[in-house]
């Protein structure tokens, strides 16, 4: 039987590209199909009944058609949209919490392929509806949402027992290649390290665990020092910097500025 052409699947947009003079190009994470790309036609005419919500950090139900359903490589085609729900407007309308969406967009982007992952496709659309909310603070919820999503993928840190032999901490330094905490032992033979104080390994696992009565009663310092482990441990997992974090950087930079 030949693979069905059109289907419908839940999507969530992870990011856009301009084609031409009116269509755009559409990183889509299908509840059901996993990563996605996609052409919507006509998108920018203003006549468009698409086009508003095709935007990044909507949630939509997509109807889609594929020339050739299990070459997963090719560019597919909406043909519809109905807005399941949209956090564009609430996360765009705030820096930070634009910064944090981005980072997760594009996280997860290079972390699913052309597969289901309904774990990490449940994960996005609790961390856009939190940011979306303005439930935590948003650079916050951006090392929790990462930490779990390379869980998910793998790679789940360490932060309390040595990650390679197991001691108990708490531990001063990380190892990425190791996997987090390393002891004073393992340390030496785990690579690169990175100190981190105590108050930053304890923020580091109450994100990863989703604890978030410890992670709010965090400081300013401590919340800093802590995503500059998170955004290291992304990048060297993911084998590249992700773009977006310079947005988050500029996110902290604001925030010192203004002494909170």
């Amino acid at each position: 039987m030949a693979a069905q052409r059109s289907y419908g699947d839940e999507v969530v947009v992870l990011r856009t590209t301009q084609l031409g003079e009116a269509d755009r190009i559409l990183t889509l994470f299908g509840r059901e199909r996993g990563k996605i790309r996609a052409v919507a036609r006509g998108v920018r005419r203003t006549t468009s009944k698409m086009g508003g919500r095709l935007e990044p950090f909507a949630v939509v139900d997509a109807q889609l058609y594929s020339k050739n359903p299990e070459d997963r490589s090719r560019l597919e085609t909406v043909t519809q949209a109905v807005t399941v729900e949209s956090f564009t407007e609430a996360i765009i309308a705030d820096f930070e919490r634009y910064a944090a969406a981005s980072a997760m967009a594009e996280s997860v982007d290079e972390i699913i392929d052309a597969e289901p992952a309904p774990l990490q496709y449940a994960l996005l659309i609790q961390g856009l509806r939190s940011l979306a909310g303005a439930e935590r603070d948003p650079l916050l919820e951006l090392g929790s949402y990462l930490l779990r999503s390379l869980s998910l993928a793998g790679w789940e840190p360490s932060f309390n027992e040595c990650a390679r032999c197991g001691e108990p901490g708490p531990h001063a330094r990380v190892s990425f290649a190791a996997g987090g905490a390393v002891c004073a032992s393992c340390g030496p033979s785990s690579g690169a390290t990175t100190a981190a104080h105590i108050d930053t390994m304890r923020l580091l696992w109450a994100l990863l665990a989703g604890n978030w009565r410890v992670a709010l009663a965090s400081d300013a310092e401590t919340r800093a020092d802590a995503s500059r482990i998170v955004k290291a441990y992304t990048n060297y997992h993911l084998d590249r910097p992700l773009r977006s974090f310079a947005a988050v950087d500029e996110a902290w930079r604001m925030r010192g500025a203004a002494g909170t």
